[in-house]
């Protein structure tokens, strides 16, 4: 049930992403002669005007074929007036922009959703942002328990600098730990406490080591569910999008430059998995991912390789700048390459996948 759960979130997303780029291009008259949710084999088939619409028996994808476009070879166009070939670079570029544009807007509104349905805290999500900076628990070696901070503590300021949540604490620690001064309130009295912080070499999320400055304070956590208004969740889904997507962003970088290794990377196997895993755990845990990988599909597309949309994008942007297309044989090369590389990185996905599965 859980995969089938994960074919259907993924299936889901993928139609939320094609749709995006059919809805621009029917807005600038481009002729859409096929709608897929898959590849592969059609196995359900229905014309609908001028397109086609259709499940195909690989359900790990999908695609809109557009009149005067094709992924696999740029050099095959077509220039009637109804072609994607015949629009001008700038709305091309709004073509290939809303299939992303579509997920995130779908991530916005799941995580919009999710904070009118109340959430605990979770790794899915900053959740530090939103508690507030009272004290739960001490580390073995807290210097802050050795300076007299007490359980239920509410720490207001880290030497002048006022704090809001709890994910303020660390970084105001980060930027200024040899001259420490906690303010907080203690029985409803303010007191200041002054104090010396530990260097410890932890992991960062993506497992780089580095040194922080710990005070050995844990946050205290709700035992009901974190709960928004329609203004605060309009700002939860805008900040959770923007972190989910700055994060994604990051790992794609230092997966490239090298700083996160191979074999890190996951491929739809993971994603499978680890959307099955999330469904048994319960509709807020699912929502959550879901809204993560749609993240991921609109910051994967963005990337600047001649494949996907953020390639076709350059290609555009290209014509724009030199007032004309770059050349036919070169797109083709460049296209090839991209395939290639996606190619590639599937391939090496589905390796440290089926590694993980065998333990």
């Amino acid at each position: 049930m859980g995969i089938f759960i994960a074919i259907l979130v993924l299936s889901f997303l993928i139609f939320f992403h094609e749709l995006g780029h059919f809805t621009a291009a029917r807005l600038f008259g481009v002729q859409v002669d096929v709608f897929s949710i898959g590849f592969g084999k059609k196995i359900v088939r229905k014309r609908i005007g001028q397109t086609e619409w259709a499940l195909s028996m690989i359900p790990l994808g999908g695609y809109v074929k557009m009149k005067g476009q094709d992924d696999t070879d740029p050099t095959l166009q077509n220039h009637d007036p109804d072609s994607y070939t015949s629009k001008k670079p700038w709305q091309r570029i709004i073509i290939l922009l809303a299939g992303p544009f579509a997920n995130f807007l779908m991530a916005f509104l799941l995580y919009f959703g999710i904070s009118q349905l109340g959430v605990y805290p979770s790794p899915l999500f900053n959740y530090s942002h939103y508690l507030p900076a009272k004290v739960g628990a001490f580390s073995p070696d807290s210097p802050a328990k050795d300076a007299g901070v007490e359980i239920n503590d509410t720490i207001i300021k880290v030497n002048q600098f006022p704090i809001h949540n709890w994910e303020e604490i660390g970084a105001l620690i980060q930027k200024n730990p040899n001259h420490l001064t906690l303010t907080l309130v203690h029985n409803h009295k303010i007191r200041q406490l002054p104090l010396t912080p530990i260097v410890k070499t932890q992991k960062n999320r993506f497992g780089e080591p580095v040194q922080r400055y710990l005070i050995g304070i844990a946050p205290q956590l709700p035992t009901t569910p974190l709960h928004f208004s329609l203004s605060e969740g309009i700002v939860f889904a805008w900040n959770e999008t923007l972190h989910a997507s700055t994060l994604i962003f990051q790992s794609v970088q230092k997966l490239f430059t090298g700083a996160v290794p191979a074999n890190q990377l996951g491929g739809v196997v993971s994603i499978v998995d680890v959307t099955a895993r999330a469904s048994a755990s319960g509709i807020l845990a699912l929502l959550l991912f879901t809204a993560l990988i749609s993240v991921n599909l609109g910051v994967l597309n963005l990337l600047p390789i001649p494949a996907l949309d953020g390639g076709h994008v350059m290609f555009n942007l290209y014509e724009m700048i030199r007032r004309k297309p770059p050349s036919e044989a070169v797109m083709y090369k460049l296209t090839l390459m991209g395939w290639a590389l996606l190619l590639s990185l599937m391939l090496l996905g589905l390796y440290n996948d089926i590694n993980r599965l065998l333990g």
